[in-house]
């Protein structure tokens, strides 16, 4: 049955298409790898960082994550290459002309397509997470600078009614200046707090209130209370204001879903970034489709210049899409553009692009 659905041109352009794109990506995480070794051998000597961990921890967590960042850019690279290739070697001709129509042609394509980006897909939401967190815990330890916050004016919903207040915070202290908290019952203010410090008690694992003042309202009553210290649990913890350098890619599929999710409701306001993570998981497998079409559109017939100028336009293309989603996604973090349009916008223009070129290639 298998046979049936793929002949053997298929299975010659199948391998073709992922011989090319491993060899390129072994190639390029390579060359990678010595430029990173270069930049960073002076803090992996003045830290002392240990062999094990830089062999293990970060470079063998490095491997899959680069792969997998530029996995469309170079399957894009691959198609043009080897395809043009074939319509120089006249191949695609005598494949063409034994009444293979354009559209049939494409399907092995379509196929390795589908094997990478299901593997880009899975490596993204469950392997990538997991190794993520071991090589930004050394880059943390080893290569980055020690973090300071430097947010002020911090506000947070922490559950539905219950909103806090942070003049600012110290996250080397784990505490936070001028705090209040508010709590809101249908709409109506019946409890105030405001209190010149909140504290994190590492060992008690409880934030501790510091001479505090609360106005509990209940009706045309008030009650007042005040004092030194009193612990409480909040739904928040010295993490939400610590050093976020990648966390959102350590986070798996269900995980970055559900920290959204509580993101919105304690009213962070970086939610966005977790959002286009989230969302670009997907955009980005889906994305080796439309690259695929573009580049066997242009690569499969022959033009003055030969392959060389193949690869200018399929290089010029790539990286124009790589610029437009680094350029839509800044809006989405930094604008406030919505998140979900910012991410797809690129595929769904280079869709249309995508859909241009098939139509001119198959006449």
């Amino acid at each position: 049955m298998v046979s049936k659905f793929i002949s053997r041109i298929d299975q010659y352009i199948i391998k073709k298409y992922l011989g090319t794109f491993f060899l390129a990506i072994t190639l390029i995480i390579s060359i990678s790898i010595i430029f990173d070794i270069s930049e960073n051998i002076d803090d992996f000597i003045t830290k002392k960082a240990p062999l094990h961990a830089i062999a293990v921890d970060y470079y063998l967590n490095f491997i899959p994550y680069f792969a997998n960042l530029f996995s469309a850019l170079f399957t894009f690279i691959a198609v043009i290459f080897f395809t043009s290739k074939m319509a120089y070697n006249s191949e695609v001709i005598a494949i063409l002309a034994s009444g293979i129509s354009y559209r049939r042609f494409m399907r092995p394509y379509m196929i390795a397509a589908g094997i990478i980006a299901l593997m880009s897909w899975f490596l993204g939401n469950f392997i990538i997470p997991v190794s993520t967190e071991a090589r930004v815990n050394f880059r943390n330890t080893y290569i980055k600078n020690e973090y300071i916050n430097s947010d002020k004016n911090i506000h947070r919903q922490l559950e539905p009614g219950l909103f806090v207040y942070m003049q600012s915070y110290n996250n080397k202290l784990d505490l936070g200046y001028r705090f209040s908290m508010d709590q809101f019952v249908d709409r109506k203010l019946v409890s105030k707090l405001i209190a010149e410090s909140i504290k994190w008690d590492r060992d008690k694992k409880k934030w501790v209130i510091q001479n505090y003042y609360i106005r509990d309202m209940h009706g045309a009553e008030e009650v007042i209370k005040t004092g030194t210290a009193i612990d409480t649990t909040l739904r928040m913890l010295p993490s939400d204001f610590g050093q976020q350098f990648s966390k959102e890619e350590t986070m798996d599929y269900w995980q970055i879903s559900d920290y959204i999710k509580d993101l919105k409701l304690r009213g962070v306001d970086n939610v966005a970034r977790y959002e286009q993570e989230n969302y670009r998981r997907t955009a980005g497998p889906i994305s080796t489709f439309i690259l695929t079409v573009i580049g066997v559109s242009l690569a499969s017939r022959r033009m003055r210049g030969g392959m060389g100028l193949h690869l200018g336009l399929g290089l010029l293309l790539s990286f124009s899409y790589i610029m437009f989603m680094q350029v839509s996604t800044i809006f989405a973090i930094k604008v406030g553009f919505n998140t979900l349009l910012a991410v797809w916008l690129p595929n769904i223009v280079y869709s249309l692009i995508a859909i241009g070129l098939y139509r001119w290639a198959s006449k």
